[in-house]
Formats: structure tokens, C-alpha cells, sequence
């Protein structure tokens, strides 16, 4: 398929939610914690650096990177660029593009730190994703990805709507269908919520046949009108992505292995595997540390 279609449903979500995750739209620190995380601990791996994000959507992790101080490039194959764009477009050292991570408009080696998070399973395919990745870090830099790993959650009913979702053209009418759904059984969720202590195992067995994301569980500090927006989100973005690739810690680390990166920490933790690596300064570095 065209290079850029597979990406047009994201375009969507995000130009609908370009402030939906934004820590400072929330009043949380949901993007901030887990961009911390995956950056082994501190953010202050971002100060002063240039950064590459790939796949920058709406810019949840854009807005902590240069709150850090950063100099963040942020990418975007879709029109979530454009979101990303109205976000931040009057803050310094930030500039944003839409482009291909596989044709990205920079020379290699030109960045301090590359940072793609919540991407590379979506893209066709995965290890050439993270080799392209790797070209455009300096020696000496660092590398902070995620993907999906097996045993994410694809409940039946998920299954069954991405495979027709897929095939829907109108991507437009594939985002409105996603709304009706979570407003029709948002409310069940809401009232198995709140008796929680009472129906644990109904509402275990219908989180498990439901086709819509739920976050009560995992982000209750967002309050009941971001959960709702959220599941919208997120639901939509579960029931359309294009590829969902699924990738253990093991393949992972083989992979930024054959690409030459050195120091390589990857996890079982957030949406699957997390993992960071660095480029040798020199091929010696590299032969030292086999």
C-alpha cells in the first residue's frame, strides 16, 4: 500500500486529540513518567541534546523532551505533524516535519538522542524501522524505543472490528464509528467501575469481551472526562492501526545488536518491551565490548 496510507487513521486521531494527552492539558504526569522510565530513570539524558522524535503525534512526549531541554526534530508520517505543529509552534528549539522514518530528511548521525515511542509496531516492518533509526544517531548517542509485545491485549471483539475497520476506506467514518461504540458502552464500564469491590468477576469477564480500551484501572487520576476521551482515543487507535506487530525483549535486543548499538536495556514494562542502546563511539568500542 502507499507509503503514507496506512498512517491516515492516526492523522485523524490525532488533529481530534491533539491536547488529549498532553501533561500539561491533564494536569497529570502520565506522559512525563513514562518517558522518564524509558530514559532510564532521568530526563535529564534530553538537556542541552538534539533530539529526533520519530512519530511524534500530537507531541505528549514533544512537550516533556523540550520542557527538559531538548532541542526536539519531531516526525511524523501522518498529518498528526500538523497537530503536533499548533502544539508547540511557538516554542524554541523545536521544529517538526512530516516525512517517513525510512526517508527521513536528515543526514545520518546528526542527532545526540533518538527517541520513538509507541511507533515501530505499527510500521511495515519493525527491524528496518529501528535500523533507520540507528543511522541518524551520533556516535556516542542514544536510542529510546517501545513496541508491543505477544500477550497484548487483542480481545475477540477487537479482532473481529480491526479486521473489518481495516478494509473501511473512510477513515473518517471509521473514527465516528469508534465514538458511537464507546459512548453506547462507556456507561457499563463507568457502573462496573464504581462497584468494583462487589462485581469483581463480572467486570473482569466484560473487560475482557468489550472492544473499548478502559484506563480506570491504570489511570484513575485522570478523572472521568479525560477516561472517556481516552477510551475514545485509544479504542479508535486499537481497532484501525494498519500493522500491529508483536515483538519479544529477546528479539528486540537481537535486533539493535545487528545494528550495531552497544549497552542495549530492554525490559518487559509499559506497552510491551521498552529498551535503550547506544552507538559506539568507534568500531574498537564495539569489538571491546563483545
Amino acid at each position: 500500500m502507499p507509503s503514507e496510507s496506512y498512517a491516515v487513521s492516526f492523522g485523524l486521531q490525532w488533529k481530534e486529540f491533539r491536547l488529549a494527552q498532553l501533561d500539561s492539558f491533564t494536569g497529570a504526569t502520565v506522559s512525563r513518567d513514562r518517558l522518564t522510565r524509558l530514559a532510564d530513570g532521568s530526563l535529564e539524558v534530553f538537556r542541552g541534546k538534539q533530539v529526533l522524535e520519530a512519530g511524534c503525534g500530537a507531541g505528549r512526549f514533544t512537550e516533556v523532551m523540550l520542557n527538559a531541554g531538548a532541542s526536539v526534530h519531531a516526525v511524523d508520517l501522518s498529518a498528526a505533524a500538523e497537530a503536533n505543529y499548533e502544539n508547540f509552534k511557538g516554542r524554541n528549539n523545536y521544529s517538526v516535519c512530516q516525512a517517513d522514518i525510512g526517508r527521513l530528511p536528515f543526514a545520518p548521525g546528526q542527532f545526540d538522542v533518538v527517541v520513538c515511542i509507541g511507533v515501530i509496531q505499527h510500521t511495515e516492518n519493525p527491524e528496518r524501522t529501528i535500523e533507520a533509526l540507528c543511522t541518524h544517531i551520533k556516535p556516542g548517542g542514544l536510542l529510546v524505543i517501545d513496541h508491543y509485545t505477544y500477550g497484548y491485549a487483542i480481545t475477540t471483539s477487537r479482532r473481529f472490528l480491526r479486521s473489518l475497520l481495516k478494509r473501511v476506506r473512510n477513515k473518517e467514518w471509521a473514527l465516528r464509528f469508534c465514538k458511537l461504540l464507546v459512548h453506547a458502552l462507556w456507561p457499563v464500564h463507568t457502573f462496573l467501575w464504581k462497584h468494583r469491590w462487589h462485581i469483581p468477576r463480572i467486570r473482569e469477564t466484560f473487560l475482557k469481551i468489550s472492544p473499548v480500551v478502559d484506563y480506570h484501572d491504570a489511570y484513575p487520576q485522570l478523572g472521568p472526562g479525560l477516561l472517556f476521551t481516552w477510551a475514545v482515543l485509544d479504542t479508535h487507535d486499537t481497532l484501525t492501526d494498519y500493522y500491529k506487530h508483536l515483538r519479544s525483549r529477546e528479539e528486540i535486543e537481537s535486533c539493535l545488536r545487528e545494528c550495531g548499538m552497544i549497552d542495549i536495556q530492554a525490559t518487559y514494562a509499559g506497552n510491551g518491551v521498552e529498551a535503550r542502546a547506544r552507538k559506539p563511539h568507534s568500531l574498537n568500542e564495539k569489538n571491546q565490548l563483545r
